[in-house]
């Protein structure tokens, strides 16, 4: 499916184009999995691959010369399914209310794309495509769309000596969460697939022995969390209390200001979590802590 309508270019969107104009030429190999081997007529022997899921379909998609990945969260959560291990598991859906804020993001990363390819000097002779899904918000999802990303979508097909090849995409813009964004890194870093995101502010993804092959058009929480601290002690308040989101963005974030805050000479009387998908019983437990 390809966008007609060319929305405003959004900042963060056309820096990260901007790096992935340098990394464009970089790449990685696939993750393939389960083989079963023939030999063809002129005696060499051939491999046969078949991925280990039903691929999903990108939720916008454009061939090209080098193919771009786009991964944000358009939906809110993802169906939950119970399994019964008798049977194959259903495939990964989301649900939920659409976030047009991310798919605005994704609209802005085709326009790029797009206005790449119709420029006469940037990429001059190359077409760009791209592959954009939607992750859910969640990490079972981004995990799966690494894979797919690394891997393409053909189910089955015939390569050489072993399950081996060239990856599908040549670098990746997202995801929008830290969350997410780590545990897809921690499938694409070792191939050497580029990613950069333009919302992942976890200061832990500044770690370059970690995350060799991350960028970001966006500041650390590191700055966030000092300017926080800063703010607090311009208002005197030396007493406060703090709630976080149970996630890698919340907890480091929440990590670096508890430092800044110590600096500064701020008491944080507690620090409490929960995440949107936490029960009832859990936010209601934060909410008795801060009636305190």
């Amino acid at each position: 499916m390809r966008l007609s309508l060319a929305p405003a270019l959004d900042p963060s969107l056309a820096g990260c184009l901007v790096l992935l104009h340098l990394a464009v030429m970089a790449g990685g190999l696939a993750l393939l999995t389960s083989a079963s081997t023939s030999t063809s007529a002129s005696g060499l022997e051939s491999v046969r691959c078949r991925l280990q899921e039903t691929p999903r379909p990108p939720a916008f998609s454009q061939d090209g010369d080098f193919v771009i990945g786009g991964v944000f969260s358009i939906h809110y959560y993802m169906h939950t399914v119970d399994h019964s291990y008798t049977s194959m598991p259903e495939p990964l859906q989301c649900t939920g209310s659409m976030d047009s804020r991310q798919l605005r993001f994704s609209r802005a990363m085709i326009f790029a794309v797009e206005e790449i390819n119709n420029s006469s000097y940037l990429l001059p002779g190359v077409t760009l495509g791209y592959q954009v899904h939607d992750s859910c918000n969640s990490v079972p999802m981004a995990v799966k769309v690494a894979f797919q990303l690394a891997n393409g979508l053909d189910p089955m097909f015939d390569t050489g000596e072993q399950c081996s090849g060239s990856a599908t995409v040549t670098a990746i813009i997202g995801e929008s969460a830290s969350t997410p964004t780590i545990s897809m890194l921690r499938i694409i870093g070792p191939l050497g697939i580029p990613q950069v995101s333009h919302s992942s502010t976890c200061a832990c993804l500044s770690d370059k022995k970690q995350y060799p092959t991350f960028f970001r058009t966006i500041p650390s929480d590191q700055f966030q969390a000092a300017a926080l601290a800063h703010l607090i002690r311009h208002f005197g308040w030396t007493w406060i209390g703090a709630v976080r989101s149970d996630s890698d963005y919340g907890n480091n974030g929440m990590a670096a200001f508890l430092q800044a805050a110590q600096e500064e000479g701020i008491c944080v009387e507690y620090s409490e979590a929960f995440y949107r998908t936490n029960p009832l019983s859990r936010v209601q437990r934060v909410a008795d802590v801060i009636r305190r």
